[in-house]
């Protein structure tokens, strides 16, 4: 059950039942489907705002279970700032610094909420999401860039304080159980040591009082109200990455690139959208 007093003091919380096993499994496979059928447009439609390409990943943010639990933290007026999938392959090198997502995303107050369903299983072995435990109550941190290949965040941003590595939680899901963690919570992953992928879908959920500052994106309202109109509300995609579906989610990734690489060093990598774990 979710216990909102622990996650006001570590700021996660995790495991938490969504999906069962055999539910998780069905998306994995629609994934991996997309993944094999069209390899050239897999990457890109997968990495961020993928729920502006498929129906069924717009309605799964949607998904009571989840929302419930959200609302339980942020209140009854809920948006979908943003989602995305974060695959690590078998043996992937690929790693992220430790971070927090608060520190480019633009979104005031920091009332941000990720919950991270996991399709595969999230392990240690398999380079599962860790966290530091209480480091949400920290304030904003500064971050420098460092622009690693390997590193999976857009500028390969890393705090710039001492981080305890005994101190730090290994988030294990099982597929169809999430977590949820706070927007300024210290966190990041190791490389995929394991013989499976390790496929996460993460949302962004924002109450809708939360603007953006430095331009305008977009935000789906998924419970309760808005009053503020703070963001521009996409359509549900008609169907699977059809023209007009495209034509919304790259002016998505448009806006969002615009503020998250605002004053960067170095230009946008090719998956500079992705908001990553």
């Amino acid at each position: 059950m979710f216990d909102l007093q622990q996650y006001a003091k570590h700021g996660f919380a995790a495991p938490l039942p969504v999906l069962s096993e055999q539910e998780a499994g069905a998306l994995y496979e629609r994934v991996a489907a997309v993944h094999r059928d069209q390899p050239e447009v897999a990457p890109a439609a997968f990495a961020s705002n993928c729920h502006l390409l498929f129906p069924w990943l717009y309605d799964l943010t949607l998904d009571d279970g989840i929302l419930d639990a959200v609302e339980t933290i942020i209140g009854p007026n809920i948006l979908v700032w943003a989602a995305g999938f974060f695959h690590k392959g078998p043996s992937s090198q690929d790693f992220v610094s430790w971070h927090q997502d608060s520190t480019y995303w633009g979104l005031e107050p920091p009332e941000i909420v990720t919950a991270w369903l996991a399709l595969t299983p999230s392990t240690p072995e398999s380079g599962c999401l860790r966290v530091l435990p209480g480091s949400h109550q920290w304030g904003q941190i500064d971050h420098e860039d460092t622009f690693v290949d390997d590193n999976l965040l857009s500028r390969g941003q890393h705090v710039q304080t001492a981080v305890d590595e005994t101190a730090a939680h290994d988030v294990v899901l099982r597929p169809g159980e999430m977590s949820l963690h706070h927007v300024r919570l210290i966190h990041g992953s190791n490389p995929n040591r394991s013989a499976l992928p390790r496929i996460g879908f993460a949302i962004r959920y924002i109450p809708s009082h939360v603007h953006q500052s430095g331009g305008r994106t977009y935000a789906v309202l998924a419970r309760g109200h808005d009053a503020f109109r703070h963001f521009d509300a996409p359509r549900r995609p008609d169907s699977d990455l059809s023209p007009a579906a495209w034509e919304t989610h790259q002016d998505a990734l448009r806006r969002v690139n615009a503020i998250l690489m605002r004053d960067a060093a170095q230009p946008s990598k090719a998956n500079a959208h992705q908001l990553k774990d």
